[in-house]
Order: structure tokens, then C-alpha cells, then sequence
């Protein structure tokens, strides 16, 4: 169980942008600037936030659990115990990050096809992602996060 953990950590924590701290509740959390995209617990249990047009749309196609404690926030839960649970844990996270990653990407178009194409999303979720595309791109200073 905790090799899958640390695989994860490993893997979210080389993602551009994020930075790892321990959680209030115990395990590790990742935020990108002050956004969390999710957290860990011992045990395998992965939290990750989603609006609720996303969360909602998870959960219909079961690909995760409503939030254990909080369950009628926009709270995911899901369970790490294989490496093909491992995979979809990442990817689960990844969809988080991503809707943070495209308020500041230099070229937010572009990281958005990018990771429909890597993640293989479906066009429900390519269209509930779509929404966070700014109305104008943001050509400021801000780091491309279309390398990650």
C-alpha cells in the first residue's frame, strides 16, 4: 500500500506548480499555488475536490465515491489498493490539477487538448473542463504548464 503512495506522491509532486504539505487530517496534500487538488491518507484513500458538475459526472459514470465525511460537497473519494487503481488515482488527480492549470497556462487551449488527448477524456469531460479555458488566454510571465 504505501509503495502506491509514494508513487503517487512521487508522480503529483513533479507536476509543475505543486507543492507538497502534510494534511490536517493526516497524509500529504498537494496544492497548486493555494488551490488543493487533492490529498492522501495512509490506508489508500485519495480525496480530491471537484466542482460539482464534475464531481457529479464521476460519479454517475463510477469512477469514484462521494466524500465519506462530507458527502454532498463536491468531494471525491477513492481507494488505492492495486496499480491499476494506483493509475486511475493519478488520473483523477490530474483532472483536479488541470482545472487549475488552465486559469494561468500561457497557451490554455493548447494544454487543454494536450491533456484530453493524454488522459484520453471522454467529450463530457473534455466539455465540463472547457469552462475553465479563460475567456482570453493569459500571456503573462506565468509559467507553461503544458511541459508536465
Amino acid at each position: 500500500m504505501m509503495g502506491y503512495l509514494k508513487k503517487l506522491e512521487d508522480e503529483i509532486s513533479a507536476w509543475p506548480g505543486i507543492s507538497v504539505h502534510l494534511h490536517r487530517f493526516g497524509g500529504r496534500e498537494f496544492l497548486l499555488g493555494n488551490a488543493e487538488v487533492g490529498h492522501m491518507h495512509e490506508g489508500g484513500i485519495v480525496d480530491v475536490p471537484f466542482p460539482r458538475s464534475i464531481h457529479d459526472a464521476l460519479l454517475a459514470d463510477g469512477l469514484a465515491e462521494g466524500h465519506r465525511w462530507v458527502p454532498n460537497s463536491g468531494w471525491i473519494t477513492f481507494r488505492v489498493r492495486s496499480e491499476d487503481d494506483l493509475k486511475h488515482a493519478l488520473w483523477l488527480m490530474r483532472l483536479s490539477y488541470i482545472r487549475y492549470a488552465l486559469k494561468t497556462a500561457a497557451d490554455p487551449r493548447g494544454l487543454l487538448e494536450q491533456e484530453t488527448e493524454e488522459l484520453h477524456l471522454s467529450p463530457q469531460f473534455r466539455s465540463l473542463l472547457e469552462k475553465f479555458v479563460p475567456k482570453t488566454a493569459n500571456h503573462s510571465a506565468t509559467k507553461s504548464l503544458s511541459a508536465a
